[in-house]
């Protein structure tokens, strides 16, 4: 039995039967699952490591069997399994969407691989062009020099630097004189950063493009065959630069790197749009206990999972467990997300701390009474169905919309009496029948304010029949 296993074997049995609201029982699997954080994979076969991996990879090219046979080929040559991530330091502050290739590095690192990092002193200069409407402002040596020291602070919690190696581009690609390059570019089509979807609308808005924006994954490249890697992990929306560092490896005469591309989080505003400063809707890594588990709480249910499998060391076996328990009942989706909130806490800043964070959220949140809330909009018309009171309140614009709501268990009835609450939630086929018989039926003699709750959105029910 591995020592992941191990680890496993002891948060499955608790996931499946201990309760789960329990404050014991949330430190006892919080202290499994952050220990699991530093385990030691390298008893893991080859086979078994590429499995890991390819858990929490979007995209693994070009295969999960390609990856394991590549790390026997790099033992029988006895050399070490070379993982690359290049970081270009353009901003100070780091969030949680940075954190997330942090984990499949740890991983690589935990399982005795080669973890170098490229510090894209070079590239910084262009600066990434992925996903962007513009140009970015040119950084000087100062900026980045800056920008990298917080960096490195700040990820610390998810990434062992210590253990890593650290390489600043500059220090080749000031060596490499233009007739290189031409020789390379010649054999590079143009339509291989024209593809990109980014450049294609800021070209069709009649916004600028460099030429240094578009060399960006060529230069790129370059680390990748400065130090001949044989695997690059990066966000999905790094995937097209990737894939030019294994074009260039190739017109290189080297073998070309396998890509690990890992899932971007969407940030916590429920838009749909990925964690972002820019955007205001990210958790940055300085931020304290409290904080992050607060607004790890506010996400919407639907990110739940998606978010432990970025930010966490669970398996997809943990998580189907979890999965099932609220499906029957047995665990409230509320439960689950504190969970979560408690694990990323506790990355960041310990078990003690995520603990307090928890206790302290319940003492501010859990305990307050929706009468306490003002001027919350009303349902005074009980004869429409709750479908129909849910678009007429504005909280859903389609009877799909409500449809996936119920779906991930947020359309509930709750009756509130003396600060005491009872929370019924209603499914799908329920959201189509008249709130008036569903008042009845669910709550019967019970007396007290009523509610309707969607997602974290709440109406007062005004009328009794």
């Amino acid at each position: 039995m591995t020592r992941l296993s191990k680890s496993v074997d002891r948060a499955t049995a608790l996931l499946a039967n201990a309760n789960l609201a329990a404050d014991a029982t949330v430190r006892e699997l919080l202290e499994v699952t952050n220990e699991r954080r530093g385990t030691d994979l390298s008893d893991l076969s080859p086979a078994e490591q590429a499995a890991l991996i390819a858990q929490r990879s979007q995209e693994l090219q070009p295969s999960a069997d390609a990856l394991a046979g590549r790390i026997v080929e790099a033992a029988k040559k006895d050399r070490p399994f070379v993982a690359k991530f290049g970081i270009d330091p353009t901003g100070h502050e780091v969030h949680l969407g940075h954190a997330v290739p942090m984990l499949i590095l740890s991983r690589f690192q935990r399982m005795g691989h080669q973890v170098v990092f490229i510090v894209g002193d070079v590239t910084a200069k262009i600066g990434d062009p992925s996903g962007r409407s513009d140009e970015r402002p040119a950084l000087t040596d100062e900026d980045i020099a800056r920008n990298l020291a917080t960096y490195r602070q700040q990820v610390t919690p998810f990434f062992d630097f210590e253990r890593a190696q650290f390489r600043h581009n500059g220090d080749w690609l000031r060596e490499i004189k233009l007739p290189q390059l031409i020789e390379i570019t010649a054999q590079i089509p143009v339509s291989m950063s024209l593809q990109r979807e980014d450049f294609r609308k800021r070209l069709e808005a009649g916004q600028g493009l460099s030429l240094a924006e578009l060399l960006y994954s060529v230069v790129m490249a370059l680390d990748s065959v400065e130090i001949n890697t044989d695997l690059e992990v990066g966000g999905i929306d790094q995937f097209l630069n990737m894939q030019m560092c294994r074009h260039v490896m190739h017109i290189r005469g080297q073998v070309p790197e396998l890509v690990v591309a890992t899932s971007l989080i969407e940030g916590t505003d429920g838009t749909g749009a990925k964690m972002s400063k820019s955007k205001g809707n990210y958790v940055p890594l300085t931020a304290p206990a409290g904080e992050i588990f607060g607004k790890i709480m506010s996400v919407s249910d639907r990110l739940v999972q998606p978010y432990f499998r970025a930010l966490s060391e669970w398996l997809d076996s943990e998580l189907a467990v979890t999965g099932e328990r609220v499906a029957v009942g047995s665990l409230h989706p509320m439960d689950l997300k504190k969970i979560l909130a408690g694990e990323v806490t506790a990355a960041v800043h310990g078990v003690d701390a995520a603990m307090k964070a928890r206790e302290e959220f319940a003492a501010r949140f859990s305990r307050r009474t929706f009468g306490d809330v003002e001027d919350l909009p009303t349902i005074a018309d009980l004869g429409q169905s709750v479908t129909d009171a849910v678009k007429a309140l504005g909280f859903a614009k389609s009877n799909g919309d409500v449809r996936r709501v119920a779906q991930q268990n947020g359309l509930r009835l709750v009756v509130e009496t003396e600060g005491d609450q009872d929370q019924i939630t209603l499914t799908a086929d329920e959201a189509r029948e008249p709130l008036a018989a569903l008042v009845k039926d669910k709550l019967g003699d019970r007396t007290g304010d009523c509610y309707l709750k969607v997602g974290r959105k709440l109406a007062r029910i005004t009328a009794t029949s």
